[in-house]
């Protein structure tokens, strides 16, 4: 009867110590977490909602480790946090993702501007025979003004918002760089020898 006793208490604390640690491994919630980051990673979380984003990939890092200690209540808070976060970031992406193609399209929308308006001089300074050197320089920075426009547009296309904002900004200033060198001679004056009384 004691034996039997001792044995039912066994049974009873394994029992218990297996309810303590949080039953069996959360493998259904861990698995939700991970199909919600994949999403919001899907969606540009990445790149557009990057702090929760990354909350959500380290709370499910977590939840991994915690299984590994056999910890599955706390497994089990981590890949629930993953989840909740993982689909906030997705939401945070959409909105971010819709300001980040607003901007990158001004910015491009104001290259343009910029280009065509270094095009109109450059081509102006040829019909007034400015200096070789000076038309060569300008025409450079136009060129790479132009370059960088149609990196933009691709960037647009493909969706990347931040490069295409990047590539923008770059040809606006290379354009501006082609304006100020075809300004530059007429913006100075040519000095007067000091001559002798």
């Amino acid at each position: 009867m004691s034996l039997r006793r001792s044995f039912v208490v066994i049974l009873v604390l394994l029992a218990f110590s297996s309810f303590a640690c949080g039953g069996d491994p959360p493998d259904k919630e861990i698995q939700q977490a991970q199909n919600a980051s994949d999403q919001a990673r899907a969606v540009g979380a990445d790149r557009y909602a990057v702090e929760e984003y990354t909350a959500a990939v380290d709370a499910l890092k977590n939840a991994h480790t915690a299984v590994d200690q056999r910890d599955y209540r706390l497994a089990l808070n981590d890949a629930l946090d993953s989840k909740e976060r993982a689909e906030n970031a997705a939401k945070l992406a959409v909105d971010g993702k819709a300001a980040a193609r607003s901007a990158a399209e001004k910015a491009l929308t104001a290259a343009n501007a910029a280009v065509t308006a270094a095009d109109t001089k450059v081509k102006a300074a040829v019909t007034a025979h400015l200096a070789a050197r000076t038309l060569a320089d300008a025409r450079a920075a136009l060129e790479e003004a132009q370059a960088h426009v149609q990196e933009a547009r691709t960037a647009i296309a493909g969706g990347d918002y931040y490069a295409a904002l990047s590539a923008a900004s770059a040809a606006t200033q290379s354009a501006k760089v082609a304006t100020d060198k075809l300004e530059a001679p007429s913006a100075s004056t040519p000095r007067r020898r000091s001559g002798t009384r």
